[in-house]
């Protein structure tokens, strides 16, 4: 994995464009609503729209964030086919609590007067206190409102455990950030492991637990789990990310009554999503081995479509 990112950071940014246009919806809210409303109408897949951004320190950045997503709220209108997520460091963090929550707090009270949820996404594990801080401070206002967890940190457990009695909203999944070992497990099978285990729990603590995983196997292992506890369907769903290939299980899994989300995101300025971008590439198994090649080759005819940025 890190030779892998290695090799992606070396490539020039028109090719991270080409590579990544499957994981990204576009350069605009009209694109990625348009996006969310064909995945609903072909393929009965709900969304999670992300504004992609992270790590704005300016304040106009900031606040164009949230007129970006009041935006999105509008063009989306009331319906059920998607929610929103955004981060915390797009969103004034790196101010301070009180800042963030109340940007955040701005943009789900707008987004609930249409019925639109919320999710407050996780980054990496410096945010992970100011991430479930400003979750805790909000949900009482909106019970509706989600955030992460990440299966790889030591700390989960524990935050779990914090969690308890307040019935959340809760995205499990591995994680995608690359951790020291003294905070995070180093082995992706014991973070699957741990998929099951505090998914379990989650339930079992009366939260609503969103599964987000593409291994089908671990998928198997949840419904099993799932079926032998006797978890009702209006506990959990399955999420994915736009542009991973998954048709099959998605719909064999829409097929059998459980709900499957995307997460669709797109950004207005391509710095924006190009960390986004490389992180989506890093995790693709074959996509060092494409990247390195085509540095050497140039751009093969076959590339995928690319980003149209601003």
């Amino acid at each position: 994995m890190l030779l892998k990112q290695r090799v992606i950071d070396l490539a020039p940014d028109f090719m991270v464009k080409l590579f990544a246009a499957p994981y990204i919806a576009g350069d605009s809210a009209e694109a990625a609503v348009r996006q969310a409303s064909s995945l609903w109408s072909g393929r009965r897949l709900k969304s999670t729209i992300d504004l992609l951004g992270e790590e704005l320190t300016r304040r106009d950045d900031v606040q164009q964030t949230v007129t970006e997503y009041l935006r999105l709220v509008d063009l989306l209108g009331r319906h059920e086919l998607a929610t929103l997520s955004l981060k915390p460091t797009q969103l004034g963090s790196h101010e301070s609590v009180d800042v963030c929550a109340d940007h955040i707090g701005r943009i789900a009270a707008y987004a609930a007067a249409q019925g639109i949820g919320v999710t407050i996404d996780m980054e990496d594990h410096t945010c992970t206190d100011i991430t479930l801080e400003v979750y805790r401070r909000l949900l009482p206002r909106f019970p509706g409102l989600g955030t992460v967890l990440q299966t790889r940190l030591h700390r989960t457990a524990a935050d779990i455990e914090a969690l308890k009695g307040r019935q959340a909203r809760i995205r499990l999944c591995i994680g995608i950030y690359l951790e020291p070992a003294d905070i995070a497990l180093q082995k992706k099978p014991e973070m699957k492991e741990r998929v099951l285990t505090q998914g379990e729990r989650l339930l079992d603590d009366g939260h609503y637990v969103e599964f987000a995983t593409h291994d089908e196997a671990l998928i198997g292992k949840i419904l099993d789990m799932i079926a032998r506890r006797g978890f009702g369907g209006s506990q959990f769903e399955f999420q994915m990310l736009l542009g991973v290939p998954r048709d099959a299980v998605q719909q064999r899994l829409i097929a059998e009554g459980h709900t499957v989300r995307l997460y669709v995101p797109y950004a207005v300025k391509w710095s924006h999503a190009l960390g986004y971008a490389k992180r989506r590439l890093a995790a693709n198994p074959n996509m060092g081995l494409y990247v390195a090649r085509n540095l050497i080759r140039g751009i093969s005819k076959s590339a995928a479509r690319p980003y149209r940025a601003v």
